[in-house]
């Protein structure tokens, strides 16, 4: 389980300062899903628990890097790039490792909202025109073969994580093709054993972006943060649906407790003439038992 950070002193929104605040692609689509999240998170330094780390997913991301890095240096087409009849080959750029890295990435000062945006790449392909293709590599294990996205609440957001990078290049200056890919690998559960290996299967994933609605959505992100009010949840936020039944649960138990020390006691009448036997039930002791 990752390490949950109580006491985030960094990247908190200041409404009095002039400096630009930076907000990573992770964090619009975190508005995007739910205002409350962010604004905890991006006003109080509240962020939501995070999950264990999908090291696979991450080993997967590092040796395709260094794959397609090869064919990068060399200005050759990958064999993948073939299968699917794509004339294109990896891109070069002098900040292209800084355009994958985490918490740099390829960044650009939204003026009107003040904000500078970031987003870390995977990769970015070129065709014979020059325009770029944007690559996010996605790693997972589900049975059959990936060839289109669906419209759960993930599939969205990795569209929207893709647009938000074609919009980032495409503010750099550079031309950017609509059409960007998801390259998927996807597990193999059909083996007749593991054999200390797992293998899988790669498909390309097309995908035409639209990033007119980002401008949009980071005016109302910086509206956001300028409130004093503290915005409404969204009506599908696990996070915050858990968080208010954890707290009826504390504000329950806390009335029960308050009722109990108030209501006046009186001692029961002994009966002399029968003997009952009692247990000693020993109360642990800590926050926990005190509600």
């Amino acid at each position: 389980m990752s390490h949950f950070d109580a006491t985030r002193r960094k990247f908190i929104f200041n409404p009095t300062s002039r400096e630009p605040f930076k907000v990573s692609r992770s964090k619009i689509d975190l508005f995007m899903e739910c205002p409350r999240c962010f604004y905890l998170d991006a006003r109080h330094g509240v962020s939501r628990v995070r999950g264990p780390s999908f090291t696979l997913n991450v080993a997967v991301d590092a040796l395709l890097k260094k794959e397609f890095d090869v064919h990068r240096a060399a200005g050759t087409t990958h064999p993948l790039m073939k299968a699917y009849g794509l004339d294109l080959v990896p891109f070069q750029h002098p900040d292209m490792d800084i355009w994958r890295e985490n918490f740099k990435g390829v960044q650009y000062l939204y003026k009107p909202a003040n904000i500078l945006v970031t987003g870390a790449v995977d990769d970015v392909w070129v065709n014979k025109v020059g325009e770029l293709i944007v690559v996010d590599y996605k790693a997972t294990a589900k049975q059959g073969r990936l060839e289109t996205l669906s419209d759960t609440t993930w599939e969205r957001q990795y569209r929207r994580q893709m647009e938000i990078y074609q919009w980032l290049l495409r503010q750099n200056g550079f031309n950017v093709s609509s059409t960007g890919y998801f390259l998927y690998v996807n597990g193999k559960k059909d083996a007749a054993a593991f054999d200390g290996k797992l293998e899988f299967e790669t498909t390309l994933i097309p995908h035409n972006g639209d990033d007119s609605w980002i401008e949009k959505s980071l005016m109302l992100l910086k509206h956001c943060l300028v409130d004093e009010r503290l915005p409404e949840a969204a009506p599908t936020c696990e996070h915050c649906q858990y968080l208010e039944k954890y707290l009826n649960v504390l504000r329950n138990r806390a009335s029960k407790k308050d009722s109990t020390t108030t209501k006046p006691t009186t001692k029961p009448k002994k009966n002399p003439t029968k003997k009952s036997k009692t247990t000693a039930v020993t109360r642990p002791e800590g926050k926990l038992f005190d509600m």
